[in-house]
């Protein structure tokens, strides 16, 4: 299965997301904002990458946007997950390089979904 990272500062959230992911066969790296999710994703091999928007140091657009104009990061599919609900905030996040956006308050099988039709892509 993937290795996908999970970047969020709700750690009921965090830990919500991983049992999910973990449940279905995935081995998960986890970051508690923008920062450590940027060093862990240029530091660890990861095939997806999970980005909450708002988080301490760096929010997930300029995480996003940063990786994205890597050519290593092309390819990795990146999911921006938010309560940022407003339509110019899901542009912002897909003009940043995000394949999908999902709003919160999210359901587990919301993530699975996502991260299934993306991993398949590749």
């Amino acid at each position: 299965m993937a290795r996908i990272l999970v970047a969020e500062d709700s750690m009921t959230d965090l830990q919500y997301i991983k049992e999910a992911l973990k449940e279905t066969g995935h081995e998960v790296i986890t970051a508690t904002d923008g920062e450590e999710a940027e060093h862990k994703a240029r530091t660890e091999s990861v095939d997806m990458i999970i980005l909450d928007v708002v988080m301490p140091k760096k929010n997930g657009f300029q995480v996003c946007r940063d990786l994205k104009k890597d050519e290593r990061f092309k390819h990795i599919p990146i999911i921006m997950l938010t309560s940022k609900t407003q339509e110019s905030d899901r542009f912002w996040g897909l003009k940043q390089g995000a394949d999908e956006y999902i709003t919160k308050p999210f359901e587990p099988i919301d993530i699975l979904i996502a991260v299934k039709k993306h991993l398949r892509r590749e």
